[in-house]
């Protein structure tokens, strides 16, 4: 299974090397709205059960967001009961802003 947990900098560097994960961003959409991941797509947590497995292409990893990582860590670990292997972004886009993206907008 995959590992429950993946740091911004590693994520910035797959995605530098040309990987392409799913990104599930669990944040509301006003949340989304603000600041965003790149190719990241939008399910509030609270809809997390609308989630179609089949999204997330073949051999695709998953990466659950939030905005500090403790509702992707739920999502992430209910994702997992759920027979997925999902892993989360550690610190979330905010952790995102500061470290790889510092012209992004925070909240």
């Amino acid at each position: 299974m995959a590992e429950l947990r993946i740091d911004v900098e590693t994520l910035a560097a797959r995605l530098a090397a040309g990987e392409r994960p799913f990104l599930l961003d669990v944040r509301e959409p006003w949340e989304f709205d603000l600041c965003r991941l790149d190719g990241s797509v939008n399910l509030p947590l609270g809809q997390l059960q609308d989630f179609d497995p089949a999204a997330v292409g073949g051999g695709q990893d998953l990466i659950v967001i939030c905005h500090h990582g403790m509702r992707s860590l739920r999502a992430t670990l209910w994702l997992r009961g759920q027979g997925l292997e999902a892993t989360n972004l550690d610190g979330g886009v905010d952790r995102w802003a500061a470290v790889v993206e510092p012209d992004m907008a925070r909240y």
